[in-house]
C-alpha cells in the first residue's frame, strides 16, 4: 500500500521521516506541503484520520499563529481555512497509509504506520 508524506525538507524531522520511509522500500508519494498546501477538504480528512481537532495540528511556535491565532476565539473551520491559507501552521511531517495517519516525528510513530 503506498504512503503519503507531508513533508518540508528545512525541518530535520520531516527530513528524518523521509529518510525512515525511503528504507523501507515502500511506494512513496512526497508532498511538500508549503509549495502544494493541503485543500481544506484534504486538511478535513487528515484530521479525521489523526482522530485530533484542529489546534492540535497547529504549530503554535510560528509568528502566524500568534498573529492570527493566540487569543482568538475561532472556530475549527476557521483554523482549517487558517492552515489550508498559512501552511507554515501545519505540523509535520504528517504521514497517511490508508485510512491512518501520524505525525511522524518520532521513530515509533513513523513504524506504527509503515
Amino acid at each position: 500500500m503506498s504512503i503519503k508524506i507531508y513533508h518540508n525538507s528545512r525541518c530535520s524531522k520531516s527530513n528524518a521521516a523521509l529518510c525512515a520511509l525511503e528504507s523501507k522500500n515502500t511506494e512513496l508519494t512526497i508532498i511538500n506541503y508549503l509549495e502544494n498546501p493541503p485543500s481544506v477538504n484534504e486538511l478535513k480528512n487528515i484530521l479525521k484520520l489523526l482522530g485530533i481537532v484542529p489546534l492540535t495540528l497547529m504549530r503554535t511556535g510560528e509568528t502566524v499563529f500568534k498573529e492570527k491565532v493566540k487569543g482568538k476565539n475561532l472556530s475549527d473551520e476557521e483554523l482549517i481555512v487558517l492552515m489550508h491559507e498559512n501552511p507554515i501552521l501545519i505540523q509535520r511531517p504528517i504521514v497517511i497509509k490508508g485510512n491512518k495517519a501520524v505525525i511522524a516525528r518520532s521513530e515509533e510513530a513513523i513504524a506504527s504506520i509503515v
